[in-house]
């Protein structure tokens, strides 16, 4: 397994918690913060939770910023010694139409 197809399971990991956390979020401050400490109440603490939230999405919008970035040196690195990633190791030859030769013409 190569470290590209490490980080790239690793991205799409943080991708998926990412979206979870945003979809708890609710815009006009409800959402799964306004179900604790309901009624006024600040035993659970909503102020919390927001915090919470907010601090993990930064964190994970951080964390997924810097796998794509390493994964992108990754891939120079693998691909330094290979001919490329979608390159094949046979030569193809391109056969392109040479221009047609017009006639010599004589009018003298």
């Amino acid at each position: 397994m190569s470290t590209f197809t490490i980080f790239l399971a690793l991205i799409v990991i943080v991708a998926f918690l990412l979206i979870v956390v945003i979809m708890v979020q609710n815009p006009k401050g409800g959402g799964l913060s306004s179900s604790f400490g309901g009624g006024g109440q600040q035993v659970g603490g909503v102020k919390k939770t927001n915090d919470f939230l907010d601090k993990s999405t930064w964190t994970l919008a951080t964390l997924l910023l810097v796998l794509i970035l390493l994964s992108n040196v990754t891939i120079m690195d693998d691909g330094a010694g290979s001919t490329g990633v979608f390159e094949s190791d046979t030569d193809v030859e391109m056969n392109v139409p040479q221009p047609v030769q017009q006639p010599e013409t004589n009018n003298e």
